[in-house]
């Protein structure tokens, strides 16, 4: 039995139940009552990579020793930019010797797989390592129950499930993209007071203020890619990179629904390319002159079917991301695009920060002829939050699994 999703030995059952409040299995290691703090630190050392380790999920590690009956923190770490070193690698090497005997908590199943480093399952247990607490099994079928078995086999007593729905939601991305062969989608919206998110002819206009700015840049960061459609670019020619101190190096692979290869050769976007990568989702309608001028730019074009109106076909767009990695994709718009993604049922997050003006005449809906209520008054979506950022208000939906 599990409660919370956590497996424990029996021998442990009276004094771990007593001190969490979690059922037992018989194949696994005891519970302590501080587990949970250790793990939530995990989760916060992961996702400081979130975002820059794609195609890898970001995961979080742990190393606590005690000291006089005391748990001591003795290694932490993350899985490093572009997926490598893993996040346990890193933890050992903080930790050194004092691992021999320790516990690690880790976000994600440690790897049993080789590839160009050996398993971390096999690094935790050559590091002496006595006890390991998982956060969620890995999907992954070259890992899935394959760590923990190896860390068993190796003597190593295993815990599996403690914050396992949280550890599970840090890297949804890495489940879908294996589950349904696509990233997590997140759509971003900012809406005037009046339901509009710009006026026609006027380009890009600001609504929200500099807090939700900046909460969008962080958004950004965490982000494996961001998209939007070509209108949008021909509108307001964006940059859609992160434009925050220290978080210079974080912008996302920038992708643009194209259908017929329209984006101009002389876009900051494209200009751009060689800084941070540029990807265009065209079709077969697109002339060869203009997919040959912007390869010769430095974008990478992508075809990928469109469906009866000409448009991208959203889900194979999808695919096509994750064949390249994506795991975490954040949708900015504008309202033809939004319109696509949630008209699929393809969305899986929205975040809408709504301010206080108005745009009155000439305005545009958020999703083209759809409603905004075909996301706030869906059943399909949960408000999960609610914030005010400055003079803004931001509200965050998921959808329901």
């Amino acid at each position: 039995m599990s409660v919370g999703g956590v497996e424990m030995a029996s021998g442990a059952q009276d004094t771990a139940s007593e001190a969490t409040g979690y059922d037992v299995a018989p194949d696994c290691g005891r519970v302590l009552p501080y587990d949970e703090r250790f793990m939530r630190m995990a989760l916060a050392m992961g996702r400081r990579t979130r975002g820059i380790t794609w195609p890898n999920p970001s995961v979080g590690a742990v190393i606590v020793a005690e000291k006089d009956g005391v748990p001591v923190v003795v290694g932490r770490g993350a899985t490093a930019p572009s997926g490598r070193p893993h996040a346990e690698v890193v933890a050992l090497a903080q930790a050194g010797d004092k691992a021999r005997g320790a516990t690690a908590y880790v976000t994600l199943e440690p790897c049993a797989h080789w590839g160009r480093t050996g398993p971390c399952a096999l690094a935790l247990s050559q590091a002496g390592i006595a006890r390991v607490v998982i956060g969620t099994s890995d999907v992954n079928p070259r890992v899935a129950d394959k760590g923990a078995a190896m860390l068993r086999e190796a003597g190593v007593e295993v815990v599996r499930g403690v914050l396992g729905a949280e550890c599970r939601a840090a890297n949804i991305g890495h489940f879908r993209r294996f589950a349904e062969g696509r990233p997590q989608v997140a759509l971003k919206l900012a809406v005037s007071a009046d339901g509009f998110i710009g006026r026609k002819g006027d380009g890009q206009v600001h609504i929200t203020g500099r807090e939700v700015q900046r909460f969008v840049h962080i958004m950004r960061a965490e982000a494996d890619a961001i998209l939007v459609g070509i209108g949008t670019v021909l509108a307001d020619d964006p940059m859609l990179d992160v434009r925050l101190d220290g978080l210079g190096d974080r912008s996302p692979v920038r992708y643009v629904f194209d259908s017929t290869a329209r984006l101009p050769v002389g876009s900051q976007l494209v200009k751009s390319a060689g800084q941070v990568p540029v990807k265009v989702l065209t079709s077969a309608a697109a002339p060869m002159e203009r997919t040959t001028a912007l390869i010769k730019a430095g974008v990478e074009v992508i075809t990928v079917p469109a469906d009866e109106t000409g448009r991208i076909e959203v889900r194979a767009a999808l695919h096509a991301l994750a064949h390249r990695g994506v795991t975490r994709l954040m949708v900015e718009g504008g309202a033809a695009t939004a319109e696509s993604f949630v008209a699929s049922g393809l969305v899986d997050e929205v975040v809408i920060s709504t301010g206080p003006e108005k745009i009155g005449e000439g305005g545009i809906r958020p999703l083209g002829h759809l409603p905004l209520e075909a996301i706030t008054d869906n059943p399909a979506f949960t408000r999960v939050s609610t914030r005010r950022l400055g003079r803004d208000r931001v509200v965050h939906y998921r959808r329901e699994e």
